[in-house]
C-alpha cells in the first residue's frame, strides 16, 4: 500500500462523481483483494483498521456507474423549473400590486391568452385561473355541473377513485341519478368502451400515481355525444396532445409538466360545458364563493378574463408566464411532448435491458405515461424505502418513492422540464442502487 497509490486514491475522492458509500463488509472485500493481489498471506485486518486503512478504496467495491445527473430533481409535483430558470428574472413589476390593478388584471389575460395559443385551444373554449390547483378546478367543475344527468366515472388510481368519493360520499350523487363506476386496478385501464354518451363522464386524462394514461386520441368518448366529459388533465397538459374537441371540461396545475409553483389551478370549459352552466342549477347543493362560476344564471365571463375569484399570487403567475415563454420557445406542444417521449423512451430501453429486477407498472405500452413513470422493482416495501433513501441521501435523485396509495414502486417524473441527459445519467445508478440494497 504506496504512498503513491494513497495519492492517486485521494485524488479520486476529490473527483465529482466519486464512488458512493459503501458498508464496513464491502471495505472487508476490497481489502482481501488488494492483499490477494499484493501475493500477501497475512490475514486482513481488522474492520476497524479496514475501513480505516482502505476507506479510499470505494471505488473498487462499488464502482459509481458513471456520472450523476446535472439535475437531481425527479418530484412528480411540484416538478423541476425549467432548464436555465432563474427567478430573478421574471418580471417584478406586479410584487405588491393590486391584482384587481391595470397591470394586475393585464398580466393575469396574458397568462390566460398565452395558454390558449400554446396549447392551441379553440377559441370559443374559456380558460380561466382558478383557487386550490387542479384538485380546486376539478371540484369547481363537480359542485356546479354534476347531477343533471347519469354519471359515467372512470377511474384507475388515487385521484380518480378520489373524484368517485367526492360523487357519491359527498356530492351523493346517487340519490338522485345513476352513478357508474368503471375501475381498474394500478397499471391497467377499466374497460372504457363500457361509457354512456349520454352520460357525463368523469376521468383522468393521466394517472400520476399509477403511470397509465388514456390512449392517444381518447376515442372511447363519442363525438355525438348529449352529456359533458370532465377531464383531469393536470399531469399530461403540455406533454401529451390534448384531442380538445372530445374535452368539456378540462383541468389541470401549472406545477406539473411546466415545473410552475403550487396553489393555483387552470379551468378550460367548451361551450357545451358553458350551456351546462347557463341552464342547470343544482338544487340544495350550498357553493363556496371559491366555487362560484355564474351568476344570476349567466357565466361570471370576468374570471375568464382575469378577474379571478379571490387573489391569485402574482409571483406564481409571472413563474407561470415565464414556462409559457419558454415553451413556446422550443416549439410549444411539440417540443414539449417530444421531450416528455424522448424521456419515456430512454427509461424503456433500460428497462427492457434489465426486466429481471425492473419493470413498468403499466405493461402495456400504449397507455404509458411519458410524464409519472412508475416502476416496479425486485424488491420488498421496506427495501424499496431503502433504495429511494440511498439515492437521495448519495444525491443522484430526489423524490422518487411510489405514491403512498400505489402498489410498492418508484416514480421517476419525465415531464418536459427534465433534461433526457438526466434520465440517462439516472439510469445506471438505478442498478447499483438496487445491488447495495438487495446484497444487505
Amino acid at each position: 500500500y504506496t504512498p503513491s497509490l494513497f495519492k492517486n486514491i485521494k485524488r479520486k475522492k476529490m473527483m465529482r462523481f466519486m464512488a458512493p458509500r459503501t458498508s464496513t463488509s464491502m471495505v472487508m472485500k476490497a481489502a482481501n483483494v488488494a492483499f490477494a493481489t499484493a501475493g500477501r498471506t497475512t490475514a486482513a485486518p481488522s474492520p476497524s483498521m479496514a475501513a480505516l486503512r482502505f476507506s479510499g478504496l470505494r471505488a473498487f467495491a462499488a464502482a459509481a456507474p458513471g456520472p450523476k445527473p446535472a439535475n437531481i430533481e425527479f418530484s412528480s409535483g411540484p416538478c423541476k423549473k425549467r432548464p436555465g430558470y432563474d427567478i430573478s428574472k421574471l418580471d417584478q413589476r406586479v410584487l405588491g400590486r393590486s391584482h384587481r390593478s391595470k397591470l394586475g388584471k393585464s398580466r393575469l389575460a396574458f397568462a390566460i391568452d398565452e395558454t390558449k395559443r400554446i396549447l392551441q385551444i379553440p377559441e370559443d373554449y374559456y380558460v380561466g385561473i382558478v383557487p386550490a390547483s387542479d384538485t380546486g378546478a376539478y371540484e369547481m367543475a363537480m359542485w356546479n355541473m354534476l347531477g343533471q344527468r347519469d354519471i359515467d366515472i372512470c377511474h384507475w388510481e388515487s385521484f380518480g377513485k378520489g373524484w368517485f368519493a367526492d360523487a357519491v360520499s359527498h356530492l351523493k350523487l346517487r340519490d338522485t341519478v345513476t352513478v357508474n363506476e368503471h375501475t381498474a386496478d394500478y397499471g391497467s385501464l377499466p374497460d372504457l368502451s363500457k361509457v354512456n354518451k349520454d352520460n357525463d363522464i368523469c376521468f383522468t386524462f393521466n394517472g400520476t400515481t399509477s403511470g397509465v394514461r388514456v390512449p392517444e386520441g381518447c376515442d372511447f368518448i363519442a363525438d355525438d355525444r348529449t352529456g359533458l366529459t370532465l377531464c383531469d388533465a393536470t399531469s399530461a397538459c403540455f406533454a401529451m396532445n390534448m384531442p380538445w374537441e372530445k374535452l368539456d371540461v378540462t383541468t389541470y396545475s401549472w406545477q406539473k409538466v411546466l415545473g410552475g409553483e403550487g396553489a393555483h389551478g387552470v379551468l378550460v370549459l367548451s361551450p357545451r360545458a358553458v350551456e351546462r352552466l347557463e341552464t342547470y342549477t343544482p338544487e340544495n347543493r350550498p357553493l363556496p364563493k371559491i366555487f362560484r362560476l355564474a351568476k344570476k344564471g349567466k357565466l361570471d365571463a370576468g374570471i375568464f378574463k382575469g378577474a379571478t375569484i379571490n387573489t391569485p399570487s402574482m409571483i406564481c403567475v409571472e413563474d407561470y408566464i415565464d414556462a409559457l415563454t419558454w415553451a413556446d420557445s422550443i416549439g410549444g406542444v411539440a417540443g414539449l411532448v417530444d421531450i416528455s417521449t424522448k424521456n419515456l423512451a430512454a427509461i424503456e430501453k433500460y428497462v427492457a435491458e434489465n426486466n429481471d429486477w425492473i419493470d413498468f407498472l403499466a405493461k402495456d405500452p400504449s397507455i404509458r405515461s411519458s410524464t409519472s413513470v412508475c416502476l416496479t422493482l425486485d424488491l420488498t416495501a421496506d427495501e424499496i424505502k431503502q433504495f429511494v433513501a440511498l439515492l437521495e441521501k448519495e444525491e443522484i435523485a430526489l423524490d422518487i418513492g411510489g405514491y403512498r396509495d400505489a402498489p410498492p414502486s418508484i416514480r421517476i417524473w419525465c415531464g418536459s422540464t427534465v433534461e433526457t441527459a438526466d434520465v440517462e445519467a439516472l439510469l445506471p445508478w438505478l442498478k447499483w442502487a438496487y445491488e447495495e440494497v438487495k446484497g444487505k
